[in-house]
């Protein structure tokens, strides 16, 4: 370590928007490094990101990578210098098998046909080399997330990557297979890769990474050693203030049953089961967390809750009365918010204003009508009042939620559910994409709700978020409840892992004894 591989400078990227992505921003790379990119949600990492990868143009500034000049204008030609990109949403074809997925587009030829056993054999050698332990045969829609993350890094170095970029790579692991995520970095490394690793996670950047450059508002803040610092000095740097970074909440002072799920089961249009006899109860000043794997069953299980579903089995009732056929409006009309977990697809309409976004659920609210009508200047008064307390950053209410970054998107989300002064808040990964501060804010907002004795039913892929708020935890794997603890301190991040995992399952009499 020590012989420089990549030098970004004085990076610049404007948007046509005028949006300033990055301004003079300076990047240096160590050969044989794990060097981590950190920064609000915001702060020009992806864009830059995006520049190096070839996905989009610098405006001004230099790249130099393992001493030349580059200006790629494609992801093709920067894989071709030795460049990878594993992404956190990952690109791979579910129907093919993993060997296909990692060969796709060089396979080797026999012939006008492609050599199936070299192919194969190529993925076992590269596996074994680096300890990504894969079935070349599997189906990528048949195998776990944190393999399929194995498949993404595969599928680099099989194309001769000298520098891997991993974007937010934990996201959706369990500790277990952090871990092993860990333990596969460190082995690429000492075979001579340097990885860029992209992360909100400081406890994972000071485990794993050599050095720390920090970006903030698009611009450069500076580089730092993780031996030097602290966690506490880290997040200052991205954030320009000290955070706190965990959870100051009185005991929580459990009310009455809010919401009862009686053997909940459901199945999708393919004839899949996804739920199978979910049971469980939430009280009134109780955060219930669900904690599980991406894909097994929660985000469906939210989705039940808020009438997305007809063909539903069981019950679910809400204050004692079943709501399981009711529609989504008259579920939000009795008291039940919803912050989704794909923000784009069902939290915001893009092409409409930050104001129209807000007041979208609310179209009914006397408070908001004059003679029978909706007055839009109280409209207007309300979204700046929105804006300002969930400090949404954005030109102003009339700006199209579209031009907004991930996380003021979200923001907007944020806003609006939690202000229309919900019985029961349906958190479904309320942080995704969102950085230190605002994780901040929105972790106090969802104490503040408990503690005005509302009921929090928090979905989160994040175990860290599934630990520092719940009350209590409901663990599911492949669409059941693996466990249920009644009190979130029985329970240990790692051992948690294990029932998300499928390696450990308590029995019903356990469950209920919780």
């Amino acid at each position: 370590m020590g012989n420089e591989i990549l030098r970004m400078e004085n990076i610049t990227k404007i948007y046509p928007n005028g949006v300033m992505a990055n301004k003079e921003v300076n990047l240096f790379v160590n050969a044989g490094e794990i060097h981590a990119l950190m920064g609000e949600n915001g702060a020009g990492k992806s864009t830059l990101m995006k520049i190096l990868f070839g996905i989009e143009q610098k405006d001004s500034g230099k790249i130099y990578f393992d001493g030349k000049e580059i200006n790629t204008q494609n992801a093709a030609q920067t894989i071709q210098l030795g460049i990878g990109m594993v992404h956190q949403h990952f690109m791979l074809v579910e129907s093919l098998r993993v060997y296909e997925n990692v060969i796709l587009g060089i396979e080797p030829k026999k012939g006008l046909f492609t050599d199936k056993e070299s192919a194969i054999q190529l993925v076992k050698d590269m596996a074994k080399k680096y300890n990504l332990n894969v079935d070349p045969m599997a189906r990528v829609c048949d195998i776990s997330v944190g393999v399929k993350q194995k498949v993404e890094i595969l599928k680099v170095l099989v194309r001769g990557a000298k520098l891997l970029i991993l974007d937010e790579p934990t996201a959706v692991l369990t500790p277990q297979e952090t871990k092993e995520l860990f333990e596969q970095l460190l082995l690429l490394k000492q075979n001579g890769h340097t990885i860029i690793f992209i992360s909100h996670k400081i406890k994972e950047v000071r485990q794993i990474c050599d050095n720390i450059t920090v970006l903030r508002g698009g611009k450069y803040v500076g580089t730092m050693p993780v031996a030097n610092s602290t966690e506490e000095e880290i997040s200052r740097f991205m954030v320009g203030r000290d955070v706190v970074l965990n959870v100051n909440k009185k005991p929580a002072q459990f009310g009455e049953i809010l919401l009862q799920l009686q053997n909940v089961s459901y199945t999708n249009q393919e004839n899949k089961n996804i739920l199978n006899n979910v049971s469980f109860e939430l009280k009134r000043g109780q955060i219930l967390g669900v904690a599980g794997v991406e894909g097994n069953g929660q985000n469906e299980l939210a989705e039940c809750i808020f009438g997305f579903y007809k063909n539903v089995q069981g019950k679910i009732l809400l204050n004692g009365e079943d709501i399981l056929q009711k529609s989504i409006y008259d579920i939000r009309n009795l008291g039940v918010s919803y912050i989704p977990e794909d923000r784009i697809k069902t939290g915001v309409a893009k092409d409409v204003t930050i104001w129209e976004n807000l007041v979208s659920d609310r179209i009914d609210n006397k408070a908001l009508k004059q003679n029978g009508l909706l007055n839009h200047k109280k409209i207007i008064e309300m979204a700046k009042s929105l804006i300002k307390d969930f400090a949404i950053l954005c030109k102003n209410e009339q700006q199209l939620v579209g031009m907004l970054s991930g996380g003021n998107m979200q923001k907007v989300v944020v806003a609006r559910e939690f202000s229309s002064n919900p019985e029961l808040l349906i958190a479904n990964q309320p942080t995704r994409g969102i950085d230190v501060g605002a994780n901040e804010f929105i972790w106090k907002k969802i104490v503040e709700q408990r503690d005005a004795g509302k009921g929090i039913l928090l979905i989160s892929a994040d175990l860290n978020e599934v630990m520092e708020l719940s009350d209590s935890i409901v663990v599911m794997c492949d669409g059941e409840v693996a466990a249920y603890f009644e009190n979130s301190k029985d329970i240990t991040e790692y051992d948690l892992g294990l029932y998300m995992l499928g390696i450990k399952k308590q029995t019903e009499q356990e469950r209920e004894g919780a």
